[in-house]
């Protein structure tokens, strides 16, 4: 899963891009209130969902149209948390969502990026984005294959259970399969937003 989630990770339109911020959002959001956090916390995690992955939008040229992700385009891939958060570190954001947005790459086991932070060194909130954001993208359509569906996607998750929070993991799946509601999914948006950027 891990090869699969890095390949074309910045290969996306700006559309997917967008889609993919909003449905983190909307995921962050109801498992934050899953977690018992304050509102405002809550909402600060829906916003770091939203632009989480803004500094892959100037990376994006870097990348090569094959299907291989080489060294030094893996040396990209992995700047994109870092870029991220000097795009907005400036911006009014707070230290949590900055956090968040900075180190929503990290695992568990210490083998994530951008520090190899493990366990509790990795701040709260981008434990919680780290869930969200692979749920997400292992359930969306992607270049190179078609999205997986709810229960596959937790299996392949599990596979890697050593990168996540086990108590953000057992709370994610309550929302995600006892509340199935809360789950927003964004499907036929593309066009709408699309349409939009070509006024």
């Amino acid at each position: 899963m891990k090869e699969e989630h890095q390949l074309h990770m910045l290969r996306y339109t700006l559309t997917e891009q967008i889609v993919h911020g909003m449905e983190v959002s909307n995921l962050a959001y109801e498992l934050g209130k899953e977690l018992s956090l304050p509102q405002e916390l809550c909402y600060e995690l829906a916003v770091a969902g939203i632009v989480h992955d803004i500094g892959k939008i100037p990376l994006s040229g870097y990348v090569e149209g094959d299907d291989t992700l080489v060294v030094e385009e893996m040396r990209f891939v992995r700047m994109h948390a870092k870029l991220s958060y000097e795009l907005l570190k400036d911006r009014g954001y707070s230290r949590f969502i900055l956090d968040s947005i900075l180190y929503h790459h990290e695992n568990m086991d210490g083998s994530g990026y951008p520090d190899n932070l493990s366990g509790e060194q990795i701040p709260y909130g981008a434990r919680i984005l780290r869930i969200c954001d692979v749920y997400c993208a292992l359930t969306s359509n992607r270049p190179y294959r078609r999205a997986f569906d709810r229960d596959t996607a937790i299996e392949l998750m599990i596979d890697e259970i050593k990168n996540f929070d086990m108590e953000i993991f057992i709370a994610f799946q309550r929302v995600v399969h006892d509340h199935p509601q809360r789950e927003i999914r964004l499907e036929g948006i593309e066009e709408t937003i699309e349409g939009e950027l070509r006024q």
